[in-house]
């Protein structure tokens, strides 16, 4: 008999599901995007620290007159990077992804990442800055311009009366000497913003390169630094910005948007100028080559003005000029006899052209009695190429006469 009373397994009319997969389902179901990597804010309730460093807290909310709660673990590897000591009654944003712990059917929200409340919410608004200004191009390395080597105009957009002020002008002052202007703004508090991007662009084009800088301070204190208004001012300026806001381990917006970022206002005015003991140690170095090469090419030009001399020495002289005199008579001499045997080479050559030609000549028989018959400008070999009537010219030796064929004999005929 089944709980029903029911005799037989098979005609239960429905489907029948084991606590696993009831389980299994929640999970599934709780596996959707609106409950994974989410920001969740709430009041910290029944905190509780194990030997391992586990947090295990819940965050509470109380709306329309009911508490509502939700269990939260936070593992050790988590919870070590954490920036403060959390505790009951503290207002956070929690960001992390509920999941089932399937054999208890029991769900909870794993924390990854924990943040004071206010804080926590600028941080969230920065990294939304960011994603808009990288979309933006701001951050982009082919945006970057290169420093001065040795500029004469520092710009310093910073507090008039901070310490930043005092440590960039010392680094100056002892480095690299140079003319300092300063466009004065308000690094922090409301509107701050506004005004170092002011200050920015007054400054922007009247100097070599613009040192924008400030001392450390909480993340509040460097939140202007991240505003897309300054941000953008960065970016915007044609003259070279180096930024030095807050300690080294600070990073703030300006920071990727400036053409050279430094961890301090010093380091800052380090980049921005170079080191006048350095450059004199290379000015002295290139003076000391500039001697050597000096020192080199005069004894060179001593030494050949020297071997100059030698060669131009009179008797040495007179001696070449006779041995170069001899040497054009017998090239002279050369030259006269190989020019007479040529011209008895071409006479010999035209001689025996000349033979040829005359043996070639078909005008010669004629001297031997010979006569040449032409009939219509064409040389007679053969009778038969005359008939009868035919008028003829007979080329001799002293002339021609034009004759008419009045008889034709061949070969055969005679």
């Amino acid at each position: 008999m089944d709980y029903y009373g029911r005799s037989s397994a098979s005609s239960v009319p429905f489907e029948i599901k084991t606590v696993r997969e009831v389980s299994r389902t929640i999970a599934r179901l709780l596996d959707h995007a609106d409950l994974q990597e989410i920001w969740v804010s709430g009041e910290i309730r029944d905190l509780r620290r194990q030997a391992r460093g586990h947090l295990y807290f819940s965050l509470s909310e109380v709306a329309e007159g009911s508490t509502f709660q939700v269990r939260c673990v936070m593992w050790n590897s988590s919870a070590r990077e954490l920036s403060f000591d959390p505790e009951d009654g503290a207002k956070v944003l929690a960001w992390g992804s509920v999941e089932v712990y399937e054999p208890h059917g029991k769900y909870q929200l794993v924390v990854r990442d924990l943040r004071v409340a206010g804080i926590g919410e600028k941080h969230l608004l920065v990294q939304k800055w960011k994603e808009m200004l990288t979309g933006e191009g701001l951050f982009l390395a082919e945006r970057k311009k290169p420093l001065p080597r040795m500029p004469a105009r520092i710009g310093v957009v910073t507090s008039a009366t901070g310490a930043a002020r005092r440590d960039i002008e010392q680094v100056i002052a002892r480095r690299f000497p140079a003319e300092i202007i300063i466009s004065p703004a308000p690094v922090q508090g409301e509107g701050a913003h506004l005004e170092i991007a002011r200050a920015l662009q007054r400054i922007d084009g009247t100097v070599d390169v613009i040192i924008l800088g400030r001392g450390g301070g909480a993340f509040e204190d460097l939140f202007p630094f991240n505003h897309p208004d300054v941000v953008r001012a960065v970016a915007s300026c044609a003259t070279p910005v180096v930024s030095g806001i807050g300690h080294e381990t600070d990073f703030t917006l300006a920071d990727l948007a400036a053409d050279v970022r430094a961890p301090t206002p010093s380091a800052a005015a380090e980049i921005a100028v170079p080191d006048r003991k350095a450059i004199l140690g290379d000015l002295s170095r290139s003076a000391e080559g500039l001697r050597r090469a000096v020192e080199r090419r005069s004894q060179r030009a001593q030494e050949l003005y020297t071997e100059i001399r030698v060669r131009l020495r009179p008797s040495r002289l007179l001696r070449h000029i006779d041995g170069e005199r001899e040497r054009l008579v017998d090239l002279d001499g050369r030259i006269r006899r190989g020019i007479a045997g040529k011209k008895d080479r071409e006479v010999q050559v035209v001689r025996q052209l000349k033979a040829g030609l005359e043996a070639c000549n078909p005008d010669r028989p004629l001297a031997q009695g010979y006569a040449i018959l032409e009939k219509e400008g064409r040389v007679i070999t053969l009778a038969r190429e005359l008939a009868i009537g035919d008028h003829i010219r007979v080329k001799m030796k002293d002339g021609s006469i034009i004759a008419r064929i009045e008889e034709v004999e061949d070969a055969e005929d005679v």
